[in-house]
């Protein structure tokens, strides 16, 4: 019977830089009680030379699960993490995800039975995620918005995303337009919920991937609660080399047939790791 509150999933592939900040925000929340697993898509040997001096300084208990690189198979690596999480209620993100230190409680507290909780990330540009350090993670100015300002940050609504407490985050996360959804970078679920799903399709590259499973979660009768202006993370910028339409088109296509037949598992998930 596992002690952690929560099994935080990370995905990553060849961003050791990215993955050494986003692993410095764990080590800095709020809430303690959780393990780390780090979903590896075939990253080489740096990658795991930052995991493994991150777990020769944390006290963190970290879990490295790794697979060959064979193209993006980032639903595939996931299963794999599912499968590996001691705790009953699992956090998906990505390892170019700063989380703010309150990010873990805010899932934890959060959390509701037959939910899931989709949290909200804000988009930096290539400069300003180079410039972040160590201690501005550890004493949080990466999150301030009159240092990203003078960062050159140019100000805009999503910036709220930033400064949102109590009743505001309350109100913008109720009246927000966007939709509450599966996004990979910032969700929160029921363990048992992904299994009885079968997780993710493998079958599915880049382009909506994490959608997909959020859409069967909801034909299965999960509900989903918007907290994007409460759980925050700071995405770090990327290219997308693996986009391609042909890959979009196929995606798409599944996703068009779990909505319209309102599919609620898939062949082609956890079960043939278990």
């Amino acid at each position: 019977m596992s002690t952690f509150k929560t099994s935080v999933i990370i995905s990553t592939y060849n961003q050791p830089e990215w993955l050494q900040k986003v692993l410095w925000g764990y080590e800095v929340q709020t809430e303690q009680n959780f393990e780390i697993i780090i979903a590896d898509d075939g990253s080489t040997e740096e990658t795991k030379g930052v995991v493994d001096a991150f777990i020769e300084s944390s006290s963190k208990s970290v879990i490295h699960i790794w697979q060959e690189d064979n193209g993006f198979q980032k639903t595939k690596i996931l299963n794999k993490a599912i499968l590996k999480a001691t705790s009953k209620y699992l956090i998906f993100t990505d390892g170019d995800c700063i989380p703010r230190n309150d990010f873990v409680k805010i899932h934890l507290n959060l959390q509701k039975k037959n939910h899931c909780l989709s949290g909200g990330y804000f988009k930096l540009p290539k400069n300003i995620s180079k410039n972040i350090e160590i201690q501005h993670i550890k004493n949080q100015t990466c999150f301030n918005l009159d240092w990203l300002l003078n960062q050159g940050l140019k100000k805009t609504f999503k910036v709220n995303k930033l400064n949102s407490f109590g009743f505001k985050a309350w109100f913008l996360n109720n009246f927000t337009p966007t939709k509450a959804t599966f996004d990979g970078m910032n969700v929160s679920a029921w363990k048992q919920d992904i299994i009885n799903v079968n997780g993710f399709d493998e079958r599915m590259q880049y382009g909506g991937e994490d959608r997909e499973i959020g859409e069967r979660l909801m034909n299965f009768g999960i509900k989903f609660k918007q907290i994007r202006y409460s759980a925050i993370c700071l995405h770090l910028y990327h290219e997308r080399p693996y986009k391609n339409e042909q890959t979009l088109k196929f995606n798409e296509d599944i996703r068009k047939q779990t909505k319209k037949l309102k599919v609620t598992t898939t062949e082609f998930g956890i079960k043939k790791h278990a």
